[in-house]
């Protein structure tokens, strides 16, 4: 069913009732786009270490009111408006009892008020990948990731828009929640990976080699004749590493860690479109100690 027209909440009679956190909701949404990201147990994010690429993706509309009605599949937002949205910046769990745990945490959000900020275009389907925020101060995106029942994923985009997120995962992956319970395949066990072709997957190891072509570049976590993951990376994203001080020569060893979705060529394969998609771990490392 295509969307209905993009509509907010009607306006408040100007004699009735005056909610006073219509002001506070909205400066919270706003901080949703260029600051820390709030969570669900009142906990703060730290903010980004560098600000992320501004790219079309990545534009923000202004944000607007809307009540959640229904969900749709895979956490599609079903709005009062008859609009439907997706949340930006994550991935849907695969595996059948997250994403129906997911579901219900979106579920228990059903007929609240959201703040919506929408970034960039409509998808092909006419939705909106927005940023939310409900009017208790719950943000959608960040409650999932933090709950570990979704993974933090720039999609088809070339920037994530929120690299905050990467480190809510990041806490939720240390304290092993939802997603984190599983052990994530080696990059070195060619097997353990083909198991997972079509699967979006993260993981992480030490690059051994790196193989500079025209068009890509090829990231080895497995030596010439091993059976193990490479990572294609495209001449866009890879320019866009080396803007950030990463070339072959600085990447070669480091441990990282890399999501995407497997493939089969040559052996099993991602395919990274995001520079945001591969971080690097041994220097986050040192900064710790």
């Amino acid at each position: 069913m295509p969307p209905g027209r993009a509509t907010g909440r009607p306006a408040a009679s100007p004699r009735g009732p005056r909610r006073r956190s219509a002001i506070p909701y909205r400066l919270l949404a706003f901080a949703l786009v260029t600051g820390p990201i709030p969570l669900c147990d009142g906990a703060q994010a730290a903010s980004p270490t560098r600000s992320p690429a501004r790219s079309a993706d990545c534009r923000t509309g202004p944000a607007r009111d809307a009540t959640l009605t229904g969900l749709g599949a895979r956490g599609e937002l079903v709005l009062a408006s008859g609009d439907r949205a997706v949340l930006d910046g994550l991935r849907w769990p695969e595996d059948p009892d997250l994403a129906g745990r997911a579901e219900a945490w979106l579920a228990a959000r059903r007929g609240q008020a959201l703040t919506l900020v929408a970034r960039g275009e409509t998808d092909r389907w006419g939705r909106a990948h927005v940023d939310a925020v409900t009017d208790g101060g719950l943000d959608l995106t960040g409650g999932l990731i933090e709950a570990g029942l979704a993974a933090v994923d720039a999609g088809e985009r070339d920037s994530l828009c929120r690299p905050a997120l990467l480190a809510v995962e990041a806490a939720a992956r240390a304290a092993q929640r939802g997603l984190w319970r599983e052990t994530p395949p080696p990059v070195r066990d060619g097997a353990a990976l083909r198991a997972r072709l079509g699967r979006f997957v993260v993981t992480e190891g030490p690059i051994l080699n790196i193989g500079e072509r025209p068009r890509r570049t090829y990231l080895d976590f497995a030596r010439r004749g091993e059976d193990g993951l490479t990572v294609t990376v495209s001449k866009r994203t890879w320019r866009q590493l080396q803007e950030r001080g990463l070339s072959a020569a600085t990447l070669r060893g480091r441990r990282v860690r890399v999501r995407g979705v497997l493939e089969s060529w040559r052996g099993p394969t991602l395919d990274i479109a995001s520079a945001d998609m591969i971080e690097v771990l041994d220097e986050e490392r040192a900064q710790r100690r």
